[in-house]
């Protein structure tokens, strides 16, 4: 294990989202699980960031509210950053958290919904967010197949452990991930041995891919949903349940959701139709019929209010399918 690096240099700037922004709903996600790469308390935020080649410590602090908002972020780093490249990292903060996203006309048009009125009420002004590169989501994607929450937490640490790079800034010591070089040159053998199983020819191609580069996520990011689903779809083992989370998590597509994962399934049931079960096809005709072009994000909402919800109170009921 290499020594922990410190992010001695540090430049703070203040960034406006456009409101209604919430801040703790956006940047942390209950629903998400956990991972060393990151640190959150009510009101700030601490994120590694690997960015144009150079790894970064983020922290984020809210000093605003939802209509007046307002975020201080700090960047830490071994060596002072340009002003342009701090320019494109705050673009690149900007995007990652949709900050610039004007969500004033979904949140008048459900103020008034049966079911997402009354958590409107609470989380006005979420964001979807996604901390990641394409690349990162897409390991967070490949950890998460098949797999309990716990043996995806044991699979993502032993692969920081191994190919990831820890780093010290604010009084943190979190872990920053890889380049795609890093797994492109490990063997099958010795990804299997951090006990990852299967999932080690996954994590090989799609870091060749990314190494060799044969995809643009800053294109992606210019083209219709359909465009980058097609895209994506090339990627070597991302099929289409992978893809719906991209598109909304990454791209921000508010009417991502054709895909109900099995866990999911009894989820919307109970949230959206008060059964125990019901089909994905009823699920998703429902979720088009309410919502239409924001049907994504107000599940989102529903889900991550459950979540929110799940940590001050016990629901016996969710504790039985996620399988902590």
């Amino acid at each position: 294990m290499a020594e922990v690096a410190s992010l001695n240099r540090k430049v703070s700037t203040r960034i406006k989202p456009k409101p209604p922004f919430n801040f703790d709903a956006t940047i942390y996600k209950p629903s998400h699980f956990p991972t060393s790469d990151n640190y959150y308390q009510e009101g700030v935020y601490w994120q590694t960031i690997r960015f144009e080649g150079q790894v970064l410590g983020l922290k984020m602090e809210t000093l605003g509210n939802i209509d007046m908002p307002l975020i201080r972020a700090t960047f830490y780093s071994v060596y002072p950053l340009a002003n342009q490249q701090m320019s494109r990292l705050i673009r690149e903060v900007r995007w990652r958290f949709d900050l610039d996203a004007d969500l004033s006309l979904f949140c008048q048009k459900f103020m008034q919904d049966e079911l997402l009125g009354l958590i409107l009420e609470k989380w006005r002004g979420m964001r979807v967010s996604c901390a990641y590169s394409l690349y990162e989501l897409l390991i967070i994607s490949i950890v998460l197949q098949n797999a309990v929450v716990r043996r995806s937490i044991q699979m993502m640490e032993a692969l920081f452990e191994k190919y990831g790079t820890k780093v010290r800034f604010d009084g943190k010591e979190l872990y920053a991930f890889w380049e795609p070089e890093g797994l492109h040159k490990a063997t099958e053998e010795e990804l299997r041995a951090l006990k990852v199983g299967y999932r080690a020819k996954f994590l090989k191609r799609i870091s060749e891919t990314f190494a060799n580069k044969e995809i643009d996520e800053f294109k992606l990011r210019t083209l219709s949903k359909e465009e980058v689903r097609k895209e994506l779809l090339k990627l070597y083992g991302v099929g289409p349940a992978s893809v719906g989370i991209l598109l909304f998590e990454l791209f921000h597509h508010y009417d991502a959701f054709d895909k109900v994962f099995p866990w999911e399934q009894k989820i919307y049931s109970r949230l959206l139709f008060g059964k125990d079960i019901v089909s994905p096809e009823t699920i998703l005709k429902e979720a088009d019929r309410r919502w239409g072009e924001w049907k994504m994000l107000a599940s989102h909402y529903i889900f991550e209010d459950l979540f929110w919800r799940r940590e001050s109170q016990r629901i016996e009921w969710l504790e039985k399918l996620i399988r902590r």
